[in-house]
């Protein structure tokens, strides 16, 4: 049973041209209903998850994908509508001739919510909680541009599973198995899966291949630092990051709560794949 809608989030992407308009006559829009506008003049983009009962994105994947990490971080279990404004997103697959039946859809309660698994992640350090955070995608380990190869030993559930000698490591969703994963030459993963992917960057051997693993498991990353010259980073759906030290450890497993994402009205999963990617042509 969907909640009432009070108030409305609204956050554009940055330097969006044409935007403008579109902003002035959704809120409008919402007035009409009811329903209260919350844009970025009025709050932050990390207060507006708690204020709010739908966040509106308009813009791209990146756009939505930094206000779905914050509603996670902010433990909110709120629906995101991603509007894209360009070519058609994996993420805001709603175009801009759909915002309106689309949040119609929301108003009324006959949209098409789907619920995205979400990770979380926990850096330690010296034995105490370095940083947590939520994400949507992946949790990326890389080396600095001039590094050599890095290595980083790898368990689940507390069993050893390997030491991956490579350029990096993704510890993807399913939700992120078309984001770096893709790239990277790891496999295609349907949302509804619930599993996690392991997938070596440019990996020394052939032997370490992408694994896919049941979405209950925990994963510990320890990057195998022996110099300084083994610049190792960290970053969180390629938003934020860090490098990581000697002795740290990352530990990654299923968030509490899923992110609940707008569906656009008619198009389905493998649509937006074969839009996107090109998949299953010949």
């Amino acid at each position: 049973m969907s909640r009432p809608i009070a108030r409305a989030g609204i956050v554009v992407k940055e330097r969006l041209t044409g935007a403008t308009d579109v902003v002035s006559t959704l809120a409008a829009w919402l007035r009409e209903r009811g329903v209260e506008p919350v844009d970025e003049r009025q709050l932050s983009r990390d207060q507006i998850p708690n204020a709010v009962d739908v966040v509106i994105v308009l813009g791209g994947d990146g756009t939505l994908l930094s206000m779905a990490d914050r509603i996670g971080q902010a433990g909110r279990d709120i629906p995101i509508l991603g509007v894209n404004f360009g070519s058609l997103g994996f993420l805001t697959e709603v175009r801009v001739n759909e915002l309106y039946s689309s949040l119609e859809a929301l108003l009324n309660g006959t949209a098409r919510v789907d619920e995205r698994l979400m990770l979380r992640a926990e850096a330690v350090r010296a034995a105490a909680a370095l940083d947590q955070r939520i994400v949507l995608n992946d949790v990326v380990f890389t080396k600095a541009a001039l590094s050599r190869m890095i290595e980083l030993s790898i368990s689940v559930d507390g069993c050893a599973v390997t030491v991956v000698k490579a350029d990096g490591l993704i510890v993807a969703s399913p939700t992120g198995s078309t984001a770096y994963n893709l790239a990277a030459g790891g496999p295609i993963v349907h949302p509804a899966v619930d599993a996690l992917v392991l997938t070596p960057i440019a990996p020394h051997t052939l032997t370490q291949r992408p694994i896919v693993i049941p979405a209950s498991s925990q994963v510990e990353v320890r990057p195998n630092i022996d110099s300084d010259a083994d610049d190792i980073f960290v970053t969180y759906d390629g938003q934020t990051g860090y490098p990581l030290h000697a002795g740290d450890l990352v530990r990654i497993e299923r968030a509490p709560q899923p992110l609940r994402l707008v569906k656009a009205p008619l198009r389905s999963y493998f649509e937006v794949l074969r839009e996107k990617l090109k998949w299953g042509e010949r």
